[in-house]
């Protein structure tokens, strides 16, 4: 537990925490987010753990490829990353959330009945989902697909399920990508840059 003067909101259990996630189709640029917004963070004498893209270290398949059984154990570790993430840091910072993870799954297998209540539910525990904009088409990194149309496809499916299933999202501007790490803090309340300490104090 840091000593930061930040006062963080509370959670359930009664303990200042954060959580927050980028949320997008792949490709857009999630994972860089994580990072700036993670540091800025510790800047603030916050403490700060980033649950990394799940997607990367599925056993199963996933892209265009992906099974319902992939999807399902994506998720399902996604929650139980951020579980253990939250019970020893004050703030977590998510690349993807369970709302981008079911979108995929969505894309593959359709809509789930059994799965949406507890995706609803598990995203009421995050502050803030922030959604990354697509601003060009997918670079190859080894493992996320390059297609622009299966990203075109995914965020299109993001759009619909914040619309349908009435998840509120923090849209980032596309035309100010330079920007969102502050947009993410000022959005949260947080300041955008750590307090001046005085070293030389005024003498009575």
């Amino acid at each position: 537990m840091s000593a930061s003067s930040v006062l963080l909101p509370l959670d359930a259990l009664g303990r200042h925490r954060l959580k927050v996630a980028f949320v997008g189709t792949h490709g857009v640029g999630k994972t860089t987010l994580c990072f700036d917004l993670a540091a800025q963070l510790k800047r603030l004498d916050l403490g700060v753990d980033i649950v990394k893209e799940v997607a990367r270290r599925c056993p199963l398949p996933i892209n265009e490829e992906t099974t319902l059984d992939a999807q399902s154990w994506i998720l399902h570790t996604q929650i139980a990353e951020e579980i253990e993430a939250s019970a020893d840091y004050e703030v977590v910072v998510c690349d993807r959330s369970v709302l981008d993870n079911y979108a995929y799954l969505v894309a593959r297998a359709g809509r789930q009945p059994e799965l949406e209540p507890l995706v609803l539910q598990w995203v009421r525990g995050y502050q803030a989902l922030f959604k990354v904009p697509v601003t060009g088409a997918p670079a190859f990194d080894g493992k996320r697909a390059v297609s622009a149309t299966f990203q075109q496809q995914i965020d299109q499916i993001i759009d619909d399920l914040v619309q349908e299933l009435g998840i509120t999202v923090h849209q980032l501007d596309p035309n100010d990508r330079a920007g969102w790490t502050v947009a993410a803090l000022e959005h949260l309340g947080l300041p955008t840059s750590p307090p001046q300490i005085d070293l030389f104090p005024a003498r009575d």
